[in-house]
């Protein structure tokens, strides 16, 4: 039944039935009959054409037929359905008289035209003049005929031209043979003219095309200049163009343009450029010129129109620049091929500054000069209407531009248009055939969808990273010319169950996609293909291949021995810095601390002690002290009275019998005192060395308790002072202290 259904639709969108209204009463009968054989710039026709009035009615089914009665033979007669007829040369004779008449028919009667008689040589009939413009004063126009083509002589020409706008025609007597001269012409007043001629045999040839011409004057108004910047309005990369002045501004010919090209580092230059060729600088079509030279660094421009009287006032417009997003407006197009409708919204907040607005279209990738126009409007104003050829399937960008008072030319927004898309309806909807699978089959069994406009594949798809379960998609964007229509959206799929719908982005050339929930080291095929209101375009496709997840209990093993191998060599790191500043670096205390000489030299003799037992104590032992020599001293107690004695009998060798020192001096006098001292007096002595007190303060200080000892035990320490210096007394060891060691 569904078939069915969709063959009696197609029946009734393929079949169509004319069924014009019924009129009633008899055809109205021809007039105007016009017989003659035509012209053209080098022979005539032989055959004789035929037309009259009115033009058919189409609610009449109405016939006609041309009748001809020649006086040497018999009637003749030819059928039409339109307001034209030809009689062929073997009906006729060259140069005999013929009259002819129509006469219509239709259901409801018949009517006759008046009859016309001529004779078969006399109705030739030229092609109509050509006129030439010449830009003088007072306005003279030329022509040329065809009559000496023809080998026919000139007779005289017919004139008529009216002011443009007015329709009321001034006719001319005949009698002009190939110019006329309109005398005190209005100035800057646009005049129409047009010429028909005859030939000294035949008749008047029909009217030529019409011209227009004004009085000579300087120019008046200004240029209308823009920039065609292409697809991006806010580049650098534009052609200054100008549409050319109406001839009621123009008051004359332009004979050339005077720009002027203002740079961004204060500089300037002049170009004359002329309409006459060569044109290596301008090109010009019927409504608009564009100047062929590099716009780059060009800050502002000027331009002015010539002829011979003078020139015009200098228009200037400023290069585009970005607008603001507060500035940007929403463009809303209605689009066919014969007319584009522009409007957009006012901004909340009047803009003072805003001096008019500007709204351009481009077709996309039209050559220079070709499907480009704008127009400017006050700054009131959200309408606009182009008038222009937009082809089907063709993507025109429309832009929005504000012009201030300072002349500040902003780029607002842009949109893509086009006049027809196609339709999903008829193509999907209305045909069972259209449900089927949408490829080269589709089109054979369904030729009458060829006409749908789908969008091309996007050109470039690929993967740009890929995970174990993820893989990230880009792709190129259809190009404009090849979209046929607006992109709503892509499709990107996996099969076809998996299909995503990802927007189209009208301003970015790239796009990406992330696509999830893939398994582990699997070999994947991707399509892609654009959406538009026609449907689906062709698909594009890529391969690709996930990465393998490495095995969990595989990975937490690995991290379990890396934290093994990271916590031992910590513990060997914390043990090794422990023997080091415990026992083989006592050097780093010494690196640290304020370096303060030892008074006792403790630490080199108990580091000797242990020298034989410990391998660590050569290392441990300064580098800047080398190693000691430990002599062995004999400690002799002396009486006290012997040290009471006078300096004779002391200097007894038989009192003395301890060793000598170095100069013969025996060096154990007095140790029983020092013993003594180094009991009482040890501690304080030994607390401030091992307070690191200075050099110099222990020397103070040792000094006074010495005075201060000798007064009280009336003992004298000259004679020790002769042979023992300060360093020796503050840092040698003493007896008691080689003991204690």
């Amino acid at each position: 039944m569904a078939t069915l259904r969709g063959r009696w639709v197609l029946s009734i969108l393929l079949v169509h039935v004319q069924t014009p209204l019924a009129a009633t009463g008899p055809p109205a009968p021809p007039s105007d009959l016009e017989c003659f054989k035509p012209c053209d710039e080098k022979s005539c026709s032989a055959d004789i054409h035929c037309i009259w009035g009115p033009e058919p009615d189409p609610q009449r089914n109405t016939s006609y037929s041309l009748h001809w009665e020649p006086t040497n033979s018999e009637q003749g007669y030819v059928t039409s359905l339109n307001n034209s007829a030809v009689i062929y040369r073997e009906h006729f004779l060259n140069h005999g008289q013929l009259r002819v008449w129509v006469e219509a028919q239709n259901k409801h009667g018949s009517a006759k035209s008046e009859g016309k008689e001529f004779n078969t040589a006399d109705i030739i009939k030229p092609p109509p003049p050509i006129i030439a413009l010449k830009p003088q004063e007072p306005l003279v126009i030329e022509w040329h005929s065809f009559c000496a083509e023809l080998d026919l002589s000139m007779e005289t020409c017919e004139v008529q031209y009216w002011v443009k706008g007015n329709q009321v025609w001034l006719k001319h007597e005949d009698g002009y043979l190939h110019t006329y001269t309109l005398d005190n012409p209005l100035p800057c007043t646009v005049y129409e003219f047009h010429v028909r001629c005859a030939c000294s045999i035949g008749l008047k040839s029909n009217w030529s095309t019409s011209h227009s011409l004004s009085a000579a004057k300087a120019p008046k108004g200004k240029l209308d200049i823009w920039m065609d910047c292409g697809l991006f309005p806010a580049s650098f990369n534009c052609t200054l163009t100008w549409k050319m002045l109406p001839l009621s501004q123009a008051c004359g010919v332009i004979v050339g343009y005077e720009v002027k090209l203002f740079y961004n580092n204060s500089t300037w230059i002049l170009l004359n450029v002329s309409t006459a060729e060569p044109r290596d600088l301008l090109w010009c079509n019927e409504t608009q010129c564009h100047l062929n030279h590099s716009l780059k660094n060009v800050s502002s421009v000027s331009a002015s129109a010539l002829n011979s009287h003078g020139a015009t006032a200098p228009s200037h417009v400023a290069m585009p620049t970005p607008g603001k997003d507060e500035d940007v407006k929403t463009l809303n197009l209605k689009m066919n091929e014969a007319n584009l409708t522009v409007t957009w919204d006012l901004p909340s907040k009047p803009l003072y500054k805003l001096k008019e607005y500007v709204v351009q279209y481009k077709q996309v990738g039209s050559p220079l000069g070709k499907g480009f126009d704008w127009v400017k409007v006050t700054n009131s104003q959200t309408t606009v209407f182009f008038e222009g050829q937009f082809n089907k399937y063709t993507p025109f960008q429309v832009s929005l531009f504000s012009i201030s008072h300072s002349m500040t030319v902003r780029h607002l927004s842009s949109v893509i248009g086009y006049s027809h898309e196609g339709s999903t309806y008829l193509s999907w909807a209305l045909f069972p055939c259209a449900k089927s699978e949408r490829s080269s089959l589709l089109k054979l069994s369904c030729p009458f969808l060829n006409h749908f406009s789908v969008p091309s594949s996007p050109p470039s798809f690929q993967a740009l990273s890929i995970g174990d379960t993820w893989v990230t998609l880009f792709w190129s964007a259809v190009p404009l010319s090849k979209q046929n229509g607006v992109i709503q959206y892509y499709q990107i799929g996996l099969g076809k169950e998996n299909v995503n719908n990802v927007s189209a982005s009208p301003k970015s050339q790239n796009e990406t996609f992330k696509l999830k929930h893939l398994s582990p080291g699997q070999d994947y095929e991707v399509w892609i293909r654009a959406m538009n209101k026609a449907g689906p375009g062709a698909n594009a496709t890529t391969t690709f291949k996930t990465q393998q997840r490495e095995n969990d209990d595989y990975l937490i093993l690995k991290l379990l021995l890396l934290m093994f191998v990271v916590i031992c060599l910590v513990l060997f790191c914390l043990t090794f810095l422990y023997v080091a500043l415990n026992k083989m670096c006592p050097w780093v205390a010494y690196l640290f601390n304020e370096k303060v000489p030892d008074p006792r030299n403790s630490h080199i003799f108990r580091g000797m002690k242990h020298q034989i037992n410990d391998p660590f104590a050569l290392i441990c032992i300064p580098i800047h002290e080398p190693l000691p020599n430990i002599s062995v001293l004999e400690v002799v107690k002396i009486l006290p009275d012997a040290l009471r004695s006078t300096p004779k009998e002391t200097s007894d060798q038989d009192e003395f019998t301890g060793p000598l020192g170095r100069d013969g001096i025996s060096r154990m006098n007095g140790q029983d005192e020092q013993s003594k001292d180094a009991v009482t007096g040890e501690g304080g002595r030994t607390d401030r060395r091992y307070g690191r007190e200075e050099y110099s303060k222990m020397v103070d200080s040792d000094e006074e308790r010495d005075r201060e000892k000798d007064k009280d035990d009336c003992w004298s320490s000259s004679e020790e002072d002769q042979f023992t210096s300060g360093y020796e007394k503050h840092f040698m060891p003493t007896a008691l202290e080689v003991l204690e060691v």
